[in-house]
């Protein structure tokens, strides 16, 4: 028993180490919308999934006890996605602030509390755990299918270019941590989705080492259909592995970003921080 315990610590604080380094993966982007004093045509919805995610988990973890490692984590996610959501707001033009307000108002504030009014009050504490064990798991599964968008994008463009082999790696570890942490908890809800994290992240792996030495060829250069006029964005918002701090519960945004009018530096930045 106590061994079991030791294990469940051990990938506990792994898990929390390599969740932690990935959540802070969009830092560099703020920096440049910072000293840009703009937010350059990116999106606020990753942010405010990923939010939506972290406050999820801290519920379940609250209501089950035993996963306090679930609970660190994932306030230290609630707290930098705050942050990164109001440098957002900060700098975002007022369209965009308008959006991410109404976002917040429909993941944040009406999601969030009917899930928690739905199963709060149920009679059977074990019940109500297990309702909202499946919704946390199938949110989870929602959003570690996210990567099917940059796989698909990666096969049809023969190019690496948007896929961070580094990101990659770690959201893979973090899928494998997080793993052994459930399942040593015997908890489903929680290993599950970080087995299709796991698979989705050793497949990004090998279509990086696949298309890594091709020329880089942009989505626009590729198909004349997706190419980009003057002060357009594209913006794909994909978790490259969770969930949002991630492991299962890490939401981290992969945005592509263009504009003609600014230089490609700018753009190549953006993808390479992010």
């Amino acid at each position: 028993m106590a061994l079991h315990l030791s294990w469940v610590f051990v990938f506990g604080i792994l898990g929390n180490a390599v969740s932690f380094m990935v959540s802070l993966a969009p830092l560099p982007t703020f920096y440049q919308i910072y000293k840009k004093k703009t937010s350059e045509g990116f999106q606020s919805i990753p942010y405010v999934v990923s939010l939506f995610s972290a406050m999820l988990w801290i519920y379940y973890a609250l209501l089950k006890k035993d996963a306090m490692f679930l609970i660190t984590i994932n306030t230290f996610c609630v707290f930098i996605q705050i942050f990164y959501i109001v440098t957002y707001f900060y700098y975002g033009p007022k369209k965009e602030k308008i959006v991410t307000v109404k976002l917040m108002l429909l993941f944040n504030v009406f999601g969030f509390g009917a899930i928690f009014l739905s199963t709060f009050f149920l009679p059977n504490p074990s019940i109500r755990l297990l309702v909202l064990g499946y919704i946390c798991m199938a949110f989870a599964l929602s959003v570690f299918a996210a990567p099917l968008a940059i796989v698909r994008k990666v096969i049809k463009t023969k190019s690496v270019e948007y896929m961070p082999f580094t990101l990659s790696v770690f959201l893979t570890l973090g899928a494998v941590m997080w793993f052994f942490y459930g399942l040593l908890l015997k908890d489903m809800n929680i290993a599950v989705p970080n087995i299709l994290g796991f698979i989705f992240g050793v497949l990004q792996m090998i279509l990086y080492a696949v298309y890594r030495k091709h020329p880089k060829k942009t989505i626009e250069e590729s198909d004349p259909k997706l190419q980009l006029s003057n002060h357009s964005t594209v913006v794909d918002a994909t978790k490259l592995g969770s969930n949002v701090c991630s492991d299962v519960h890490v939401f981290v945004p992969q945005l592509i970003y263009s504009n003609n009018n600014n230089n490609n530096n700018g753009r190549d930045d953006a993808l390479n921080k992010v």
